[in-house]
């Protein structure tokens, strides 16, 4: 952050709608406000909302140029974001970028070529998912700018937030997306679900130790419009003084408020079918779309809300020409199709079902085949849970994400929690304001504020533990691959702005040829400490993150392939985790960033 920072911005990169935050820095106290962002509603009309939709509309060669996607701060451009993307989405839908978010995550695509729309025909422009992120932001970039022209965003104190799910890899595309959109390169990232409790902490100022005490368990269950994300916070002791400290974060889960949608379509068109209707597949992606708006009518807590929500498609084929398809939902229907179908009652024992086994698989994100949160919930406190069989019992929960503005999801939870840990110390809801859709923006506005001025912080360090992969000597034998060890370098839990040494054995280093490099990373392996060794684990312990494929350069005079050399890792005071290769022979030192960055960039 520069000497003329006049705010502390907070940027919330959502999946499904993004939103900015900001707080003055001259103020004795922290004051957030949302930033209104201008963007397109229809063609050629502009209005203000405070969040953006996170979709990208991609247009023809008709549209492109025309001016009907022109704004204040850009003219003749090729596509459009936020709420007309929204729309666009059930009207052309293959030219329609949704979920990039999710898609940064996913390690098994290059995220920088460009694939978005995923499935779409050859003759669109498709962009990639880095592409998408940075498209976003630069719109909010731009928004800022023209609310607040003499306070340049890259002159801001900014901090981005992030899934606490993500990787290091998804964290540096995050990064380097927001880079490239304009915002400075010393912004900090935060987990959302730290966020969602800082938005907390800012509507209850000093009176949060009422609510939580020594030994209390928070989970927050951050249920949006395409992932869960489940954490644990705990409360400490830190010189007689509470403070709080992450304990746990759950996996990247592609379930959420987009999977409710397509639930309640499937359900409309079996309404559709009695009436003797059968909706082709534009249709059916056009009532996926359309059903997010029944779905958020019908679940309001507004009791003067009518108990009836009714569905139309616009009609295809010769005797629907010009017309529509309609029929109506019912406020009872819907609501036990959702709050079954994806809040089931269980027990704490029972896990997520697994995809059934199948030879051929499309390719596309991994969505959850298991749509019941609850019992992803149930596994996620299983895992982190004191000893096998006996699960982190919470007491208290903090709700996050769009879903959750339904008063029945809501109960539903608390009512499956209170039934696996029955009592008077059932887990409670944290009591305080519920701005669901800007929560984590505030958050990450109020953290910032902290931060700068001196404010409680939530403590944790990393969420998971990483490794890197070592290939064992031996014989080779052939069509084998040489068996792997994986050594940790960064235990779980390591703060921001410190080092450490990773005791090992002398390490190999390939140099001077192409070689690739593997990493891992757990989430539920909280002891292992630097310079530990595994040779064998099962997916659940440790998962591949990206690999790395580069040519390290050779040491001067050496003719070796390769150079001994030990590890020591830093995580710096924004986040970013580095490994260093240090030579135990010569004073060579290489770096390796936990980043799938093109090799030239390092």
């Amino acid at each position: 952050m520069t000497a003329t920072a006049k705010h502390i911005l907070g940027f919330d990169l959502g999946t499904t709608n993004s939103v900015v935050a900001y707080a003055s820095l001259d103020t004795e106290r922290p004051e957030v406000k949302i930033l209104d962002v201008p963007q397109l509603v229809s063609t050629g009309t502009i209005e203000s909302r405070t969040m953006l939709p996170s979709f990208a509309y991609l247009a023809n060669s008709n549209e492109s140029g025309g001016g009907a996607f022109d704004l204040p701060w850009a003219e003749q451009r090729d596509f459009a974001v936020g709420e007309f993307a929204r729309r666009q989405a059930a009207e052309v839908p293959d030219r329609t970028v949704g979920a990039a978010k999710s898609w940064l995550a996913y390690s098994r695509v290059d995220r920088h070529q460009p694939i978005l729309p995923w499935g779409a025909s050859e003759n669109v422009a498709k962009i990639s998912p880095v592409t998408a992120a940075q498209r976003y932001l630069e719109h909010l970039v731009a928004a800022w700018h023209a609310a607040f022209p003499d306070a340049p965003v890259a002159e801001q104190w900014v901090v981005l937030t992030v899934p606490a799910s993500f990787d290091a890899s998804a964290r540096e595309l995050t990064r380097e997306a927001a880079i490239a959109a304009g915002l400075p390169k010393d912004l900090v990232l935060l987990e959302e679900p730290q966020a969602a409790v800082y938005a907390w902490l800012a509507d209850r100022g000093e009176q949060w130790r009422r609510s939580l005490k020594l030994g209390d368990t928070l989970l927050v269950c951050d249920v949006g419009g395409g992932t869960t994300d489940l954490t644990l916070v705990t409360v400490a002791d830190e010189g007689g003084e509470l403070v709080l400290r992450r304990m746990a974060v759950g996996n990247h889960l592609l379930v959420g408020g987009d999977n409710m949608d397509l639930a309640l379509a499937h359900f409309v068109a079996g309404r559709f079918a009695e009436k003797g209707v059968k909706l082709d597949p534009w249709q059916s992606v056009a009532l996926w779309h359309s059903c997010r708006n029944a779905k958020e009518t019908l679940l309001a807590v507004d009791q003067a809300a009518s108990e009836t929500y009714a569905i139309s498609v616009l009609g295809r084929g010769s005797r629907l020409i010009g017309g529509t398809v309609s029929t109506e939902v019912e406020r009872n229907s819907v609501g036990q199709l959702l709050v079954d179908g994806f809040f089931p009652h269980c027990n704490v024992s029972d896990r997520p079902a697994r995809r059934a086994a199948s030879g051929f698989r499309e390719l596309g994100l991994p969505y959850e085949a298991d749509t019941a949160v609850t019992r992803h919930l149930a596994a996620f406190l299983q895992a982190h849970g004191p000893e096998v069989g006996q699960p982190v019992r919470p007491t208290h929960v903090l709700f996050n994400g769009g879903v959750f503005k339904a008063d029945r999801l809501r109960q539903r939870l608390l009512d499956v929690l209170g039934a696996w840990f029955p009592g008077d110390q059932s887990p409670r809801m944290l009591e305080g304001r519920h701005d669901l859709d800007h929560a984590v923006a505030r958050g990450a506005a109020y953290y910032g504020w902290s931060k700068h001025r001196g404010g409680l912080r939530i403590r944790g360090g990393t969420a998971r533990a990483y490794y890197v992969g070592i290939e064992t000597a031996g014989l080779a034998v052939p069509g084998a691959p040489r068996p792997l060890r994986a050594l940790c370098v960064v235990p779980h839990g390591m703060e921001e702005g410190t080092e450490t040494d990773v005791p090992s054995h002398e390490i190999g280093l390939v140099v001077g040829e192409p070689a690739q490099f593997r990493f891992f990373s757990s989430s539920t392996r909280k002891s292992d400490r630097p310079g530990e060794s595994l040779s064998s684990w099962t997916p659940d312990e440790l998962e591949e993150t990206d690999s790395l494929e580069a040519t390290l350069p050779a040491v001067e005079g050496v003719d070796d392939d390769y150079v001994a050399v030990r590890f020591q890792t830093r995580l710096t005071e924004l986040g970013v985790l580095e490994l260093w290769c240090v030579g135990s022979q010569n004073s060579g030192q290489w770096k390796l960033e936990f980043s799938v960055r093109d090799d030239a960039e390092r």
